[in-house]
């Protein structure tokens, strides 16, 4: 976990998926036996929970597997297997890459999803944790995105490179990283436009600003977020695939996940679109955004009510 991010904040976060859907799979599965019926009732559970039904066949079916394999007898152990192979299906295949001079962080999503405010509580988390954290405001097309990032710079306490409205963002981009390497700034965290997703102009655009990155500094490493809704779920990941191809995403960002009942969608996010969950935002607050941890979500999802 981050430094903001603890136990109890993440376990407030998932309160109402955990006393949801998830809720009642884990009510069904304390004090049962094992049968079909339970693994059949499983897997409903975890499709009205937003999981996705390929990956809720997939998780059920593991789960049937490890099972019968370790002569698992009660609900309890079952239950415990499930947080196993949840968190395990949830594990990045990297650790994140923030070892350039410059490290770069582009920040990807449709407008509305909490781009902006996932930005600045990231500068935060980072500079918590002693890096020195520039903003680049890279959404020139939206009127007063440059404004907004700005007030969101000031209460993370971070300075920002900008430029007027119109500007080309790839340039902005350009001179943030150009300044960080001349002025010693450990991360640079940039905001991109956030005009609708299936216009091609803005695929091109992500696409400029990626190139643009490596031609301001050799030595900058990129990790490129997509900030999605956790609300809006399924939905939220059929917008994304459009996203990723063209902007090279290396993870994502869920936000508002403590306003769901529906926290499966955090599953679905990883096996839908093979990006893993690198933060998730429990909060409105500057320190609400957490640094994912499978296990902690896992225990948090399928864990007891406080």
């Amino acid at each position: 976990m981050g430094l903001f991010g603890n136990k109890k904040k993440l376990d407030d976060g998932l309160k109402k998926t955990r006393t949801g859907f998830f809720g009642a799979i884990r009510n069904k599965l304390i004090g049962s036996q094992i049968t079909d019926d339970l693994y059949d009732e499983l897997e409903e559970q975890l499709i009205l929970a937003d999981v996705g039904a390929d990956t809720a066949f997939s998780l059920v079916e593991q789960l049937r597997r490890t099972v019968e394999s370790r002569r698992l007898r009660t609900g309890e152990e079952a239950l415990e297997t499930l947080k196993e192979l949840v968190a395990q299906h949830l594990a990045a295949d990297r650790p994140l890459d923030l070892s350039g001079h410059p490290a770069v962080v582009l920040v990807i999503g449709v407008n509305g999803v909490g781009k902006t405010t996932s930005i600045a509580k990231l500068a935060a988390l980072y500079k918590g944790q002693g890096r020195k954290v520039l903003l680049a405001a890279g959404d020139t097309f939206r009127a007063a995105a440059t404004e907004q990032l700005e007030v969101w710079a000031g209460r993370a306490g971070v300075p920002i490179v900008k430029a007027g409205e119109g500007a080309d963002p790839a340039a902005v981009i350009f001179d943030a990283v150009k300044s960080a390497e001349a002025r010693g700034y450990d991360l640079v965290i940039c905001d991109t436009a956030g005009r609708l997703h299936n216009k091609k102009n803005l695929m091109d655009e992500l696409a400029k600003i990626s190139r643009s990155v490596k031609k301001a500094s050799e030595t900058a490493s990129v990790e490129t977020f997509l900030v999605l809704d956790a609300i809006t779920g399924q939905n939220a990941i059929s917008q994304a695939a459009q996203f990723i191809d063209a902007a090279g995403a290396t993870g994502i960002i869920l936000t508002k996940l403590d306003g769901t009942a529906k926290g499966g969608s955090v599953i679905a996010v990883k096996d839908k679109l093979g990006l893993p969950v690198r933060f998730v935002g429990v909060g409105e607050g500057i320190d609400d955004l957490m640094e994912f941890d499978p296990k902690a979500f896992a225990d948090g999802l399928l864990g007891a009510e406080k």
